[in-house]
């Protein structure tokens, strides 16, 4: 399904990663009459149409007092609406291509699938085919898409192309729902494991910070004081490893905005390792010597990448109410660009 309206910060793939749903609230007017609620959310959205709406209400997205609601309900006074909206793009135009991807797990409501470096999550700007969710269309559809099968699927979060890692994945439109609402909750675990440049000085810590569209670049994000632009975004890492110059974190993520690790290290003062938008790229901490720097030139095209990794996701299973968790390992990049690190910081 289309988005419902236009973004506050359009994003694509090349420039964004984030949770892929919006949580619109109304809270009804006690002066107003019975009216559909299709037609009621028309008239308090801009750029939303009838149809869209229908089409959310059909996909329960739409709540009303915490109960998914079809669009012919009749508002009344005090109700609470809430409506997800998604950025995604309308999967009934997807083609489906064999792609291989990783899947850690699949039933019937849900995938998980381990994505690596440089694989595009959503066709936007500039990929437009090759993505995950090509990929993920062959997998459930084969080449049937578009002629005798309607894709019922779709992802709630996404990480960037030069992210690894977990990403779930919905096969129905309840299970896209529930799924969403933990993820706006904050009751879904996430752990990344991050390279940053320098030492921290505390052990642990909390990073908070409103994230928005870059001022003048607007492919990359930036932190802005409470109220000023962007969104509440909170960042908690803890110290796993320290290499001296660089030290390895466990970033948990309450909120998911675009780059939303990547720029508050950049904040903090901890750009993540080779992170080409954030000033990673270069050598951050360290000497001056020809060895040194010939030694990050070589971690560097080791991991050719930010040094970012979707480690673990958990949540509830949307039918069973189970509690569900899931691991990745670091990929072999990672891996080898770490332990490049541990030698030199046993050697010095």
């Amino acid at each position: 399904m289309d988005a419902l309206l236009e973004s506050e910060e359009p994003e694509s793939e090349e420039t964004g990663s984030g949770d892929l749903f919006e949580r619109l609230n109304f809270v009804v007017d006690r002066h107003q009459e019975p009216l559909r609620i299709d037609k009621y959310l028309v008239t308090r959205m801009a750029h939303a149409s009838r149809t869209r709406i229908q089409q959310a209400a059909e996909s329960t997205l739409i709540r009303v007092n915490d109960h998914p609601v079809s669009s012919n309900y009749r508002v009344r006074p005090g109700d609470h609406i809430i409506l997800f909206t998604t950025h995604a793009p309308d999967l009934t135009e997807i083609i489906p291509e064999p792609i291989p991807l990783e899947i850690v797990y699949e039933d019937q409501d849900l995938l998980v699938i381990n994505k690596p470096a440089g694989m595009v999550v959503h066709p936007g700007s500039g990929n437009y085919s090759g993505t995950l969710v090509h990929g993920l269309a062959y997998h459930l559809y084969g080449d049937q898409v578009g002629k005798t099968a309607v894709p019922r699927f779709g992802l709630v979060h996404r990480i960037d192309k030069n992210t690894s890692g977990l990403l779930v994945a919905a096969k129905s439109a309840s299970a896209l729902n529930d799924l969403a609402g933990q993820f706006f909750d904050h009751k879904v675990n996430r752990e990344y494991q991050a390279l940053v440049w320098g030492d921290m000085e505390e052990p642990e810590g909390t990073i908070r910070g409103h994230v928005g569209r870059h001022q003048r670049f607007r492919k990359i994000m930036d932190v802005y004081p409470d109220g000023d632009h962007g969104k509440p975004a909170t960042t908690h890492y803890r110290v796993l490893e320290r290499f001296g110059y660089t030290t390895l974190l466990s970033c948990r993520l309450e909120t998911g905005r675009t780059h939303q690790i990547r720029v508050h290290m950049q904040h903090a003062g901890h750009p993540l390792f080779n992170d080409a938008a954030y000033g990673g790229d270069r050598i951050v901490k360290g000497t001056v010597f020809t060895k040194y720097r010939q030694f990050v030139e070589n971690c560097f095209n080791l991991i050719p990448r930010q040094a970012l990794h979707a480690r673990t996701l958990g949540f509830i299973h949307p039918t069973t109410r189970k509690e569900m968790a899931f691991d990745a390992a670091l990929p072999q990049d990672f891996q080898l660009a770490l332990e490049k690190w541990r030698a030199y910081s046993r050697r010095h």
